[in-house]
């Protein structure tokens, strides 16, 4: 499994916190958003949301690892786009649950909110509890056939409900886009895989 860490300014000073637990877990991730120091791009949930959304979409990455300073913002900004399955996971029994009933591809994290003493080691236990087992083998047991028929139902929604990506792109806020691209580790990722979604941005950055 391919997963990305991708931190937003109010929470940028957990990102080393985020790749340490992740280690703990015997998990290597790409490291794709604002890091403690040493960025020149100031990303709001409202980037690293869309940057989330591209990544799965493209099949760069199988899961996403995000969240604010609350969790609420960058969970509502990814949920914006196709095939996201995002929970707020503030607590190791969050992470079991979902990852055991709903078996999404993001997260969103609370990393100002309530963080507090030992938020790094809540942050090891969320991660042991998310990544143990299989994804959506179902919590309890006998309700596992009905929670997979509405995670079925739940992906054609999201279909039916959302436009395809390219034409997202197409129609966003091209500032958006723009920001999101002019952070180095996120277009290097992009620019490398030629996605032509991104064809006319990547050919503006240059």
């Amino acid at each position: 499994m391919k997963i990305a860490v991708i931190s937003e300014v109010s929470a940028r000073h957990r990102n080393t916190d985020i790749l340490d637990a992740l280690k703990q877990c015997g998990i290597d991730a790409l490291n794709v958003g604002m890091t403690a120091e040493g960025d020149d791009v100031e990303l709001t949930y409202i980037h690293t949301g869309f940057m989330a959304g591209a990544l799965l979409d493209m099949g760069i990455v199988d899961f996403v690892i995000g969240g604010c300073g609350t969790g609420q913002g960058f969970l509502n900004s990814a949920m914006q786009y196709p095939g996201i399955l995002c929970g707020l996971i503030q607590e190791p029994l969050d992470a079991f649950l979902f990852s055991q009933i709903n078996a999404g591809n993001c997260v969103s994290l609370a990393l100002n909110k309530g963080y507090g003493w030992a938020g790094e080691l809540n942050l090891t236990y969320i991660f042991e509890k998310l990544f143990a087992g299989k994804a959506g083998a179902g919590f309890p047991a006998h309700r596992s056939m009905s929670q997979a028929e509405s995670r079925k139902v739940l992906s054609g929604v999201s279909q039916a409900a959302h436009k395809p990506f390219g034409e997202i792109v197409n129609e966003l806020d091209p500032v958006i886009v723009k920001t999101a691209l002019s952070h180095k580790p996120f277009y290097d990722l992009i620019e490398k895989r030629r996605f032509k979604h991104f064809t006319s941005f990547v050919e503006d950055m240059k």
